[in-house]
């Protein structure tokens, strides 16, 4: 491939065959509905300037070469008292007068990445009330069950508060591509709902500047856009970055999209789910439209609250999966207990195993035997299948819709297993389980035909991505239905508890089968799991080599040995020997010595009894809490973050206008804290700390643009 395949085209250059790297951050112009000033940061010399910053501003000549001051108002010291030095901060949004005429402008402020103040102004619109529509639209979010539920209400209130013909709630699949989730619209316009747009519809760098720049306007498609004079500026010769700018001009490529489905002018307001863009709100007009800055700040905050409801609804899902789970796992221990195996808890009906993966069968492959539940492929076809996946499942957990289009070897297992999932479930890699799915044959209804070929020209005006867009039908055989993120994700929790019962299981026959003592010890030594297995009188005989890796050295030769391993050894010490004298199971948390990090574990010992008076030896597992800590201490910070933006805020109050403001404030804090109480019910620990993170982000962004409102309130009370 040549070198010049490889550079990323300049804006406005692009075909559709490179469109994916266009440099759209680099526009070098804007939407003629405001005017951009950039300004050196030391002294406000204006740097350059919209070609049409004369005329909006009321200015006799280009203001490039001038200080800030010179062009009259109050501009210049607002700058210099509103805007902050960080760089990742969101834009400043300002009242001001600016001009001969002194007339009232909204001024957004945000430092480029080289350094510059970039300003951008529109004429200040008249002031309203904003907080009887959060406020609504906070209670209709909160009030709505269900992720589908959440979606459509996010839709119905997007379209009341904004008045455009059509909005949807577009959502994004593992691959990237789009489904319009909900829709709401004008009786007499074509439904969009249900279909699907291919992942190259939204090029990857506008993805990454959706997620920085949460609200995006076209007020009109069809507006010339407005160069920025000089297009490079000295000293750092470098084009404007243009990433955080709300006047930003459209790729033209983007622009003929919109202009071959009749659009007129659209609003785009990123949803965001766990630091990660889940998807976007999109708003369609099919004339002109313009927002003031005001009712894009309102659009922004319905967004981060229709984010969090999201964030905590499919983190309560993955919560009741584990609940699920959780009684699983019990059930195969008391299998254990009182039949002396785990596996007729584990199949003793479809409900437990099957329906937490919506799946159509299961299979357990297990020390050589394959035992199945449902409609499942042949024991040979099931072995044949997880030699298949064995080398897949490098990360525990492997799944494929498609696995007869994926080896055609297994073509004959459509009717059954057009899908399957799988995970671990031991050291042994032969040893998993297996969900399968059937074929499903569906139709995919997608925004135009994805398979055609789209034309292109030299000409950015002659580019046309798919010039149709009636519904193109796409007949879909030979897959089942994807396996979504709930979905691994329970076969992930499925597995662990399998496993955890397996070496437990294996523990157990360590004591019970000394002829096969050394096949066991091995078997265990293999788990990931920590475990420590000592006779009746407290020698240790077996310590797999993971708990020697969680303390940092090998296993001691007796129990009282193993308390010297913890910080506070008398205290293990005693309940090592309650454990042997009055054989009596216990669960607690303790902090290794400085040979295991000093890191908090769980510790779990349970007696083995040959008969209820005489005991065979000691089961003991330990399980690292450094994540439960680590989640527990981010609970703690997202409660301080909350109480700091809520006391930011309230610090700030004046007036009765102000009020209104600290009771939105108010309501944003409720809905983050019952978003905190389902992440934390639901999440994996590992990922809790970055999921409330996301949250009490979420919230002091809110804050942030709550503040900006009541200050710009108070601007325009007094203007």
């Amino acid at each position: 491939m040549s070198s010049a395949h490889t550079v990323a085209p300049a804006f406005g250059s692009a075909t559709l065959a490179n469109c994916e790297r266009e440099q759209i951050h680099l526009a070098g112009s804007i939407q003629p509905y405001g005017a951009l000033l950039v300004v050196a940061p030391a002294d406000f010399a204006i740097l350059q300037a919209s070609a049409n910053a004369p005329q909006f501003l009321g200015l006799e000549a280009t203001p490039v070469g001038r200080k800030l001051r010179d062009l009259g108002g109050d501009l210049w010291r607002l700058v210099g008292s509103r805007l902050t030095p960080d760089p990742d901060a969101i834009p400043v949004a300002v009242h001001c007068r600016l001009g001969q005429a002194e007339e009232g402008f909204n001024a957004l402020l945000h430092h480029a990445p080289s350094g510059e103040i970039v300003i951008e102004l529109e004429r200040a619109g008249a002031p309203f009330d904003h907080s009887a529509d959060i406020e609504s639209a906070l209670q209709g979010v909160i009030g709505a069950t269900g992720l589908q539920g959440v979606c459509d209400e996010g839709a119905r209130i997007f379209k009341r508060v904004t008045g455009y013909d059509r909005a949807m709630v577009y959502r994004f699949d593992e691959a990237g591509h789009g489904e319009v989730f909900s829709e709401t619209k004008r009786p007499d316009l074509e439904a969009f709902f249900g279909n699907r747009y291919p992942a190259s519809d939204i090029p990857q760098i506008a993805r990454r500047l959706y997620e920085r720049n949460r609200v995006r306007l076209i007020a009109d498609v069809g507006y010339v856009p407005v160069p920025i004079e000089p297009r490079v500026a000295a000293p750092g010769g470098r084009e404007l970055d243009m990433s955080l700018c709300f006047l930003r001009s459209a790729s033209p490529i983007h622009i003929q999209y919109l202009k071959n489905m009749g659009v007129g002018a659209t609003l785009v307001v990123s949803l965001m789910v766990g630091g990660k863009l889940w998807g976007l709100v999109s708003c369609h007009h099919y004339a002109p439209r313009y927002l003031h800055f005001e009712m894009r700040a309102v659009c922004e905050l319905l967004g981060e609250i229709l984010g969090t409801r999201i964030a905590a609804l499919e983190s309560f899902q993955q919560g009741q999966g584990e609940l699920s789970v959780r009684r699983l796992e019990q059930r195969m221990i008391e299998g254990i207990s009182r039949e002396g195996d785990w596996r007729g808890a584990l199949f003793d009906g479809a409900r437990s195993l099957l329906l937490p993966l919506n799946a159509g069968g299961a299979a357990l492959l297990f020390e050589g035997q394959v035992q199945t539940i449902g409609d499942v492929p042949g024991t040979d076809a099931i072995r044949d299948v997880a030699r298949w996946i064995a080398p897949k499942l490098s990360r525990g957990v492997f799944s494929t819709a498609s696995l007869t289009l994926d080896d055609p070897a297994f073509a004959a297992l459509v009717g059954v297993a057009s899908g399957v999932a799988a995970t671990r479930i031991s050291g042994d890699g032969e040893e998993m389980l297996i969900w399968f799915r059937p074929e499903r044959v569906r139709t995919v209804t997608w925004g135009g035909d994805p398979t055609k070929p789209p034309s292109a020209g030299d000409d950015p005006s002659e580019l046309s991505p798919r010039r149709s867009f009636a519904q193109w039908h796409q007949v879909v055989e030979g897959t089942s239905d994807p396996w979504t993120p709930p979905d691994l994700a329970a076969a992930r929790m499925i597995g662990a508890s399998v496993t955890d019962v397996i070496v437990q299981f294996r523990a157990v026959r360590i004591l019970m089968a000394k002829d096969q003592l050394e096949t066991v010890r091995a078997q265990v030594r293999a788990s990931d799991q920590q475990v420590v297995v000592a006779d009746a009188n407290g020698r240790i005989i077996e310590g797999n080599a993971a708990f020697n890796a969680l303390i940092g050295a090998g296993a001691p030769p007796d129990l009282d040995g193993l308390a010297r391993q913890f910080a506070d050894p008398e205290m293990m010490r005693r309940r090592l020997r309650a454990l042997l004298e009055n054989r009596q199971p216990w669960r607690a948390e303790a902090k290794l010595a400085r040979g295991g990090d000093g890191r908090p574990v769980l510790v779990r010992a349970d007696p083995v009894m040959a008969t209820p008076d005489r005991a065979l030896g000691f089961v003991l597992l330990f399980t690292d809490l450094t994540d439960k800590n680590a989640a527990e201490a981010a609970r703690r910070r997202f409660q301080d973050g909350l109480l700091q933006s809520h006391r930011k805020l309230s610090g700030r109050i004046d007036t009765e206008s102000d009020l209104a403001v600290q009771r939105l404030m108010s309501g944003v804090v409720e809905n983050a804290q019952l978003a905190a109480m389902e992440i934390t019910d639901g999440a994996d620990p590992a990922e809790m700390p970055a999921m409330l993170e996301s949250v009490r982000n979420s919230v002091a962004r809110t804050a942030e643009v709550l503040e900006q409102l009541m200050l710009d309130a108070r601007d325009g009370s007094k203007a």
